[in-house]
């Protein structure tokens, strides 16, 4: 175990729509909304079977970190990722890539690419190593 590092407790994405980005996360996505805070533009969703928390929030003047439209490398995984991306077009997210077979030394797995209405873009796998 890491001295420093004990766990992952949320991944931030900044956003310039709150309401837009709750549609996305809990309609499109569906995930479980555990604070929506209007005033504040914060949003905190729950990751299914784990605890770690997606966050996200206006990002304010000076703030500092990734701005909006530019978060990338975040995986989001689910056995069937063909059928998740067709499922997330009919509820109107965006597929950025659709799912493709990757080949690699560990194995073959799916992987796609999905946005949310700012264009931060997250991963879909199946990949289970």
């Amino acid at each position: 175990m890491s001295d420093i590092i004990s766990r992952l407790h949320a991944v931030t994405v900044h956003i310039t729509d709150a309401e837009k980005a709750r549609r996305f996360y809990r309609d499109v996505l569906g995930l479980r909304e555990l604070l929506y805070d209007d005033r504040a533009r914060r949003l905190v969703f729950a990751l299914p079977e784990t605890s770690t928390l997606l966050t996200m929030h206006v990002q304010g003047a000076g703030e500092g970190g990734r701005e909006p439209g530019t978060v990338s490398g975040v995986v989001f995984w689910h056995a069937d990722p063909v059928a998740a991306c067709r499922e997330i077009v009919r509820r109107g997210g965006t597929v950025s890539a659709e799912p493709k077979v990757v080949e690699t030394s560990i194995g073959t797995f799916l992987r796609a690419v999905i946005a949310d209405p700012d264009g931060n873009e997250f991963l879909l796998t199946n990949r289970t190593d």
